[in-house]
């Protein structure tokens, strides 16, 4: 049945990940913040993550499915939402979930990139592309993420809506300088090629009177272990387990860096803001947005130590500036960049997204390839 501002409307917010990284994190602040008028549904493959999600709203329904589009289409038809919500952690995933959308009646198809990747892999690339021109409404994580993903995939210009993440606030206890007297820099990330830290550590390499510390895990441990003891910074650096309680991990922190080679709209960058610490942070994805240009933090491009070296000397040098940005970002971040105000763009998009015509539907949901 076609909705109707008379009854609440029925969302289902998908997931076909089965680790916890930021797209599920920032799928948990969607599911906890949308309107109590929404009938929230978490669906996926993975028992543990849809569970988890779901526990974070009262009433929200967990929805495993078996994989597979035909699995999908059943699922979805046995509950016959008003809106399939896509949460993709690149752009070629949740292929079965956006064909058993698309062949439910009165459903309506919301894609959600978390990553502007493009895929050389041509039955994907093409795959992505035409389940995302299917869509009603489709969305990226900021503004640089939504013109890339329009571009990788050859979607037209301004076909593909940008949302940033946003965060509850954050109200980190303040940090106590070092006894060392050394500027603490902090990250939150894991250990991966894409985050960037073999640059961070090449810039520490550089400069004196600053200690690094990382919460997150990761394939890239032992190597970048290695890398630090080889540029003889090893007892600069610190390495520790991921932190679920962000204020705790970034009240331990005078800075935060974010030194990655490619970014959606990184959340542990708006949680940094919005506790008021200054940021240093690789021209990537949202950074520049977030920034506000470089008003409320400063870009460095990436792959570049030098740039990022002189940027940390430049904040452990500069007591007044770290509290001048910091308290810039905490004021940017907490007005636009909350999980509250993502979630009432969310709903505006899935409101308006039911009251238009839908697009012709599938009607026998091909199988995954």
């Amino acid at each position: 049945m076609p909705w109707s501002a008379e009854r609440a409307l029925r969302v289902i917010v998908y997931t076909d990940s089965t680790g916890v990284g930021g797209a599920e994190i920032s799928l948990e602040h969607l599911v906890r913040e949308a309107p109590a008028a929404v009938d929230v549904v978490v669906a996926g493959t993975s028992r543990p993550i849809v569970e988890r999600i779901a526990a974070v709203r009262p009433g929200a329904r967990a929805l495993v499915v078996r994989r597979g589009a035909l699995a999908h289409a059943a699922a979805f038809a046995a509950l016959r939402p008003d809106v399939v919500h896509l949460n993709r952690s690149v752009p070629w995933a949740t292929a079965a979930a956006a064909c058993a959308a698309l062949s439910v009646p009165d459903t309506r198809l919301v894609t959600v990139d978390q990553l502007p990747l493009r895929t050389t892999h041509a039955a994907l690339l093409w795959r992505t592309r035409a389940l995302t021109l299917r869509a009603d409404v489709a969305v990226a994580v900021g503004r640089v993420s939504a013109r890339r993903v329009e571009d990788f995939y050859a979607l037209g210009p301004g076909s593909v809506v940008s949302v940033p993440n946003g965060v509850p606030p954050v109200d980190a206890v303040p940090s106590v300088p070092s006894r060392t007297g050394e500027l603490r820099v902090g990250s939150l990330g894991r250990r991966d090629p894409m985050k960037g830290y073999d640059v961070a550590l090449r810039a520490l390499a550089r400069i004196e009177g600053v200690r690094l510390l990382v919460h997150g895990t990761g394939g890239e441990a032992p190597r970048l272990t290695a890398l630090a003891r080889a540029l003889g910074i090893a007892d600069r650096v610190e390495w520790r387990e991921w932190i679920s309680d962000r204020a705790a991990a970034l009240g331990g922190f005078e800075v935060l860096v974010l030194p990655s080679r490619t970014e959606g709209f990184s959340l542990s960058l708006v949680e940094a803001m919005s506790a008021g610490l200054p940021c240093v942070a690789t021209n990537v994805g949202g950074a520049a947005e977030a920034f506000d240009e470089g008003r409320c933090g400063l870009l460095v491009p990436p792959d570049d130590p030098v740039a990022l070296a002189a940027a940390l000397v430049r904040l452990r040098d500069d007591p007044a500036g770290r509290e001048r940005l910091g308290s810039a970002a905490r004021e940017r971040a907490r007005a636009l960049y909350t999980a509250t105000r993502m979630a009432s763009a969310y709903l505006d998009l899935w409101t308006q997204a039911v009251s238009r015509p839908r697009r012709p539907r599938l009607r026998v949901p091909p199988p995954t390839p």
